[in-house]
């Protein structure tokens, strides 16, 4: 396929483009001078839609006999097709589903396995607590979904009688976190419910296959997709034709060079066929040729609300990954945190690193992190580490050092919508600290307790930055600049590696 495209990028270039409509024609609610509402959006074209019923047929026949040859061997698979208790089929699908979101396949399948021999029931998972929850969703990402798969288990159990709802309606409507999708997802494949599913798998594999080109994240276009979807599903194999268009959105028909020769499918797919016939017209030209201007143009109709727009023209270079067109995203928007890695030596001599719990609601809800705080944006190296002292003095009650905090370095980690960087410090305690009880709930915790934490990659991260600044000043390597025992800069007289005593610790800082 990028020989094909690459041919036809060079042989033929599109000669003109669809007008833009005129300023306002296409906005929800304009109206007309007279004061009258303006005309429903006609329908789209026939290009951008399966109306041939033998087509249609052919497409499932094709499509199901593929996904039976080559689906991948997934958990969840082989628990939905072996579980003949309807509730406890819809709760394996479920669970998968959830996790399945804005998460790739290899990093589910250990969490589930996981959780599934943990909850194998709604009841299980309903008697869990959220700290049990989080520390086993730890790393997965998302953690919002962790807590609110629990909420929507426990709303089945005291309220509907340990029974999942029956349709894609009613799962939608009546448990939390489940939105179109899921709910669809988890009705045809447990229950056989003849509804499609519309995910960013399935999205890929419609554009493509009808040429849609629009915005494929707007409201209008995300509502023709459904239609669609709804239109093409198996009405004997709802569930199985359902995880074949997104099986094959996620192996065959990929977001970069997608392996268009091994398609089920390609004898439907229109964006394919306009390359074809570019690469075509292409050949013939390079052989001086004559051959009549191939029909490479939009559907014809102005204002087509499906097509690309005019002010991004299909570009041959790129063939069928000229679909589907996203909207810019947002850029994310940049926080600075420091963080501080207390620790001290336990009661059998083991460190110890002192967490607190993140607020039940917002970014990492009832997670555990090191003690943090927020940085203004462009603060000097100097305030942001006082800023931090006085935090950590609102948790001990007593005055601490800013000069004895020891900067780490910085770690990034970036979330959806966060660039996220904190600055390390780190503290060596030596002796027992008093935590104030009004402050958030805190404990210390051995390394091996850390990581079995509900604590989110991103700390961890942070302790491993720690780990390896700790690692490199208690054994220098080989043209180290700083020797054994030398005073680190701002740390008076305590020596790298060394533990700072209690008095230490919560000495005032003094005038210069």
């Amino acid at each position: 396929m990028s020989q094909l495209r690459a041919a036809a990028g060079r042989g033929l270039r599109r000669s003109g483009g669809r007008a833009a409509p005129p300023a306002g024609q296409s906005r929800k609610g304009a109206s007309s001078r007279g004061g009258a509402p303006a005309p429903a959006p006609a329908p789209p074209p026939a290009q951008h839609l399966f109306s041939d019923p033998a087509e249609i047929e052919a497409l499932r026949g094709n499509l199901l006999a593929w996904y039976d040859k080559c689906k991948r061997d997934l958990p969840w698979r082989t628990l939905a097709a072996a579980e003949t208790d309807a509730n406890r089929r819809a709760y394996a699908v479920w669970v998968s589903e959830i996790m399945l979101q804005q998460t790739q396949v290899a990093t589910v399948i250990d969490y589930y396995n996981r959780w599934m021999q943990k909850w194998p029931t709604l009841q299980a998972l309903a008697q869990a607590s959220l700290e049990e929850v989080n520390e086993l969703w730890a790393g997965l990402g998302y953690y919002s979904r962790g807590k609110r798969l629990q909420e929507a288990a426990r709303k089945v159990v005291s309220q509907l009688a340990g029974r999942m709802p029956r349709t894609a309606e009613d799962l939608q409507k009546l448990l939390p976190g489940v939105g179109r999708y899921t709910a669809g997802a988890i009705a045809s494949i447990s229950y056989g419910q003849a509804t499609g599913v519309v995910d960013g798998n399935v999205i890929r594999v419609l554009c493509r296959l009808r040429c849609i080109g629009a915005d494929s994240s707007s409201p209008a276009v995300i509502d023709r997709l459904w239609d669609m979807a709804n239109a093409l599903v198996d009405r004997s194999r709802p569930g199985d034709f359902n995880q074949a268009l997104m099986e094959l959105g996620a192996t065959v028909c990929v977001p970069k060079a997608p392996l268009c020769g091994e398609c089920p499918v390609k004898q439907h797919c229109r964006a394919r066929s306009r390359v074809e016939k570019e690469l075509a017209f292409a050949s013939q030209k390079l052989f001086g040729k004559p051959a009549p201007v191939p029909d490479v143009e939009d559907c014809g109709v102005g204002g087509c609300p499906l097509c690309p727009p005019a002010t991004e023209p299909w570009d041959s270079s790129l063939g069928v990954t000229n679909f589907p067109r996203k909207a810019a995203k947002k850029q994310p928007r940049a926080v600075r945190t420091a963080t501080c890695v207390l620790e001290r030596r336990g009661c059998h001599g083991a460190l110890e690193y002192l967490i607190v719990q993140r607020p039940s609601s917002g970014l990492l809800a009832g997670l555990w992190e090191f003690p943090s705080l927020t940085l203004a944006q462009d603060l000097q190296e100097e305030k942001q580490r006082k800023a931090l002292a006085d935090h950590l003095q609102a948790w001990t009650g007593r005055p601490v050092a800013a000069r004895n905090l020891r900067l780490i370095g910085e770690v990034v980690h970036i979330f959806s919508h966060i660039h996220q960087t904190y600055v390390v410090y780190s503290l060596p305690l030596d002796g027992d600290m008093t935590l104030d009880p009004a402050l958030s709930p805190s404990r210390w915790v051995t390394e091996e307790e850390f990581h079995a934490s509900a604590v989110s990659t991103a700390m961890k991260k942070v302790l491993k930055a720690h780990e390896k600044q700790r690692g490199k000043e208690s054994s220098p390597g080989k043209g180290s600049k700083r020797k054994r025992g030398a005073k680190t800069e701002g740390a008076g007289s305590t020596c790298p590696g060394t533990q700072l005593s209690l008095r230490a610790f919560l000495q005032a800082p003094t005038a210069p």
